[in-house]
C-alpha cells in the first residue's frame, strides 16, 4: 500500500454555479489511527446537493466547510487498521469520510455493512440517507392516505425515486417530475409512476401547472419538495385544502444565494404563494434527516426487504476516479445525473 493519499478540498467558496476552480485535488500522507480509532479506504464516494450550502460561508444547520478543507460527504469503506474493539481489518463501513481515499475515524456514527445483505453502493443511496429521506418525508410528514395524489419534484433522483415506488405501495396516485423525455419514461415504465411531466420541456411555470393539472384532476394531496424552482410554482396553486409538503431540499436555488443576496433578485412571489397556505391550510415541514435517525430500523426493516426481492428499482451513476468528483457534483447540481449519484474512488472488492 502507498503511504500517499488523495483527497479533495475546498479552494474557493463559489459565486453562483460551482466551477472545477472552487475545487484542489492535494496529496498528503496517510494517517495512523491513534489509540480508539481505525484507518480506512474509502471505496465509494456520495455526491449529494446538500454539499452545494456546505461550500457557502452562511448559516445553517450544518458548519460550513472553510478554505482549504476537505470537502464533507458520506462514504462507504474498508476498514484497514483498526485500534477499536467494533470494527476490524476486511469489515465494510459506512460514514462521513469525505471526499478522500483514506480516513481515520474513532467509529462514531459509523454503521458496519454486510456486502451479502445489498451491494454496498446502496448503503449511500436508496438505503442510506437519501433513502430514509424519502421514508421519513413521506410517511412522518406526508401522511399518505390510499387514494390521495401525491406530486414527487426530482422523480428519478435518489430520493424523488423511492418516494415515488413507495407512494405507490400505499396506494396513492403518483406523478413525477423530472428533466427530460429518458428520465419520465423510467418513471412510469420502471418505476410504476402513473405519470410524469418533463419540466424541461415545459416553458414556464404556467405551461407546467397546466400538464400537472391535466395529471392530477383530483388536485395535489402531498407534495414532496426537494427542487423549488419551476416546480414549486407549478404545483403550490394546485394544492388541496389540507395538503401537505414535506420539504427537504430546493436544488433549483442552491446556487443563487440565500434570499436578498444579489443573485436572488427578481419578482417577490412569495406573498402569493403565502395566501394559497393560508387560504389552503396547507401543512408545509421542512426537516432535516439527520435528526431523524432514530427511525433507521423501520425504515430498513421496511425497505430492505423491497430492495431484496426488486420490488423497489434504483439507479445509479457512477463517476470514475476521487478526481472526477468535482466534475460530477457540478454536474448533479444541473440534473446530469440519472438516480443516485456515486463516484468509485477504488474497486469494490464486493463486486
Amino acid at each position: 500500500m502507498t503511504d500517499t493519499m488523495q483527497r479533495i478540498v475546498l479552494a474557493a467558496r463559489p459565486q453562483g454555479e460551482p466551477k472545477p476552480t472552487d475545487f484542489r485535488h492535494e496529496s498528503c500522507p496517510i494517517p495512523t489511527p491513534g489509540e480508539g480509532e481505525m484507518l480506512v479506504k474509502i471505496i465509494w464516494l456520495s455526491l449529494d446537493p446538500y454539499m452545494r450550502g456546505r461550500m457557502d460561508d452562511s448559516k445553517s444547520y450544518a458548519q460550513a466547510v472553510q478554505i482549504g478543507e476537505r470537502m464533507e460527504g458520506g462514504a462507504v469503506a474498508e476498514v484497514i487498521a483498526s485500534n477499536l474493539p467494533d470494527f476490524a481489518p476486511g469489515d465494510y463501513v459506512s460514514g462521513s469520510f469525505g471526499w478522500q481515499s483514506h480516513a481515520v475515524s474513532d467509529g462514531v456514527l459509523v454503521r458496519k455493512l454486510d456486502p451479502k445483505a445489498a451491494p454496498l453502493s446502496t448503503a449511500l443511496g436508496v438505503l442510506g440517507m437519501p433513502g430514509i429521506t424519502a421514508y421519513v418525508g413521506l410517511n412522518d410528514f406526508g401522511r399518505p392516505k390510499a387514494g390521495e395524489t401525491l406530486v414527487v419534484a426530482a422523480a428519478t433522483g435518489a430520493v424523488g425515486s423511492l418516494v415515488g415506488q413507495l407512494g405507490k405501495a400505499y396506494g396513492l396516485n403518483v406523478v413525477g417530475v423530472a428533466g427530460g423525455p429518458e428520465k419520465c419514461k423510467y418513471a412510469v415504465d420502471e418505476l410504476g409512476f402513473d405519470a410524469c411531466l418533463d419540466h424541461r420541456a415545459a416553458a414556464d411555470a404556467s405551461t407546467l401547472r397546466k400538464q400537472i393539472a391535466e395529471a392530477c384532476p383530483k388536485g395535489v394531496d402531498i407534495y414532496f419538495e426537494n427542487v423549488g424552482g419551476k416546480t414549486m410554482e407549478a404545483v403550490i396553486p394546485l394544492m388541496n385544502v389540507h395538503g401537505r409538503i414535506p420539504i427537504c431540499g430546493m436544488i433549483a436555488w442552491y446556487n443563487a444565494g440565500g434570499p436578498g443576496s444579489a443573485q436572488n433578485d427578481g419578482p417577490d412571489r412569495l406573498p402569493k404563494v403565502w395566501r394559497t397556505i393560508l387560504v389552503n391550510r396547507l401543512s408545509l415541514r421542512g426537516f432535516i434527516i439527520f435528526d431523524h435517525f432514530d427511525r433507521y430500523p423501520d425504515f430498513i426493516r421496511e425497505v430492505s426487504g423491497h430492495v431484496a426481492s426488486g420490488k423497489v428499482k434504483y439507479r445509479e451513476t457512477i463517476a470514475e476516479g476521487l478526481e472526477s468528483a468535482p466534475q460530477a457534483f457540478i454536474q448533479l447540481l444541473k440534473g446530469g445525473n440519472f438516480g443516485k449519484q456515486l463516484v468509485a474512488v477504488s474497486p469494490d472488492p464486493t463486486r
